[in-house]
């Protein structure tokens, strides 16, 4: 009988906004689940007869006319594990499965795989543009984001050296005090200077400067690359040379570099001399360089516009990557497939993906997850009174069946 099916579309509906509640609940602690709400909508009406004020309609129920997400940010935790990642404002995640696939997540809970790899727990890739040299470059293809083969922090060669030093003012003339100094090529190769200085006289020092002879190619006694003089003050302050020496130059170096041509600061940028002679023994108390070596990654975090900041072996830090983020016109559109993801469909619009922060996308945190937005409290009234629709539904049906019941009798 067309009666039965009223309540029993009602008992279909609110069933299904059952289940979306239980979904929610279900997924509370969900990483970055958004909520879901179901909408209702009547049936088509049946017209019985008319009068003066109109038709007079019977409807034929009620169904889910829609579910809706609830695309509000969720609570941020603080994981402290650098490869967690939480969105604030609008924007997913792009990650790409094996077979090319793009899907869309807000769950940031990701990880490194044994290729080095950024992934998610899906074992996906997630997308993002990489650096070049440091850099991030505007308009790159999408891509993979790599964070350990390959990435390396190039090698610097020192141009300036410096070292804070004094010599003993009391030593006997030929007294010799020598005090070494790493230096880098080109290729990142260490090469340890030996500097050398030997009083002459009062107030009067030479000094030489040598290399390693295997460094330069040779056997033998270590190879002089610079030498002079120093002269001081009866105050012991250096006067002579009044400048850096420059033009220090290495040739020849075994490990294939470029020469190097290195200046050698003997004043701050103040113009104060480096070099003293006091009555106190010879020592060195400080050395700088401007060179290193080239360097692994050790680690990385995450910046709020998605620039992942490398910290390399040789002490540096770089760029290595930027992760992107993906907006949509319509997010209602997005399909919910599963495991945290969300496919775009015609309804939601093509992806629009570029760098957090921009084209009104949301920026990111590191070592953070966001969590569900479900509120709990929210959700069991919402449960209340959907079940007291499923149970005025079931007592309808009840009803229509003792009516149908008596209905019956009335013709025995």
């Amino acid at each position: 009988m067309p009666m039965f099916s009223i309540p029993l579309s009602g008992l279909d509906a609110a069933s299904n906004a059952l289940s979306v509640i239980a979904n929610n609940l279900a997924n509370l602690n969900t990483v970055g689940y958004k909520d879901q709400s179901a909408s209702f909508q009547d049936l088509f009406y049946q017209t019985i007869g008319s009068n003066g004020a109109g038709p007079i309609q019977v409807g034929a129920g009620a169904t889910v006319s829609s579910i809706s997400g609830l695309f509000t940010n969720g609570a941020l935790t603080q994981t402290g594990v650098g490869s967690d990642v939480a969105i604030t404002g609008n924007g997913f995640f792009v990650i790409q499965d094996a077979n090319g696939a793009l899907t869309f997540t807000r769950d940031g809970h990701f990880n490194v795989n044994a290729k080095g790899q950024l992934i998610s727990d899906s074992g996906d890739f997630v997308m993002g543009y990489p650096a070049v040299n440091g850099v991030i470059v505007p308009g790159q293809t999408l891509a993979p984001i790599q964070l350990g083969q390959g990435q390396v922090s190039p090698p610097a060669v020192t141009s300036t050296m410096q070292m804070t030093a004094n010599l003993d003012a009391s030593a006997d003339v030929g007294t010799v005090f020598s005090t070494p100094l790493t230096v880098y090529d080109s290729l990142g190769v260490s090469h340890v200077l030996t500097f050398n200085y030997t009083k002459t006289g009062p107030n009067a020092w030479s000094y030489e400067v040598t290399i390693p002879a295997a460094d330069v190619g040779g056997t033998g006694n270590p190879v002089q690359v610079s030498t002079g003089n120093l002269t001081f003050s009866d105050t012991g302050i250096l006067t002579s040379p009044t400048g850096n020496v420059t033009g220090i130059t290495i040739n020849n170096l075994a490990s294939g570099a470029a020469p190097m041509n290195v200046t050698w600061n003997l004043y701050d940028v103040n113009n104060n001399p480096l070099m003293s002679q006091f009555a106190t023994p010879s020592s060195t108390s400080a050395t700088y360089q401007d060179g290193y070596g080239a360097g692994n990654l050790l680690g990385f975090s995450v910046n709020s516009d998605g620039t992942i900041q490398g910290t390399f072996s040789n002490g540096k830090t770089a760029a290595v990557a930027q992760i992107a983020l993906a907006s949509f016109a319509n997010l209602q559109g997005l399909e919910r497939i599963g495991g945290n993801q969300y496919a775009q469909t015609l309804t939601s619009g093509a992806a629009t993906i570029g760098a957090p922060g921009s084209g009104g996308r949301g920026t990111l945190t590191g070592g953070t997850l966001e969590q569900s937005n479900v509120d709990i409290a929210k959700e069991f009234s919402k449960m209340i009174i959907t079940q007291r629709g499923f149970q005025a539904n079931a007592r309808v049906v009840t009803t229509f069946d003792e009516i149908t019941q008596d209905t019956i009798n009335l013709k025995r």
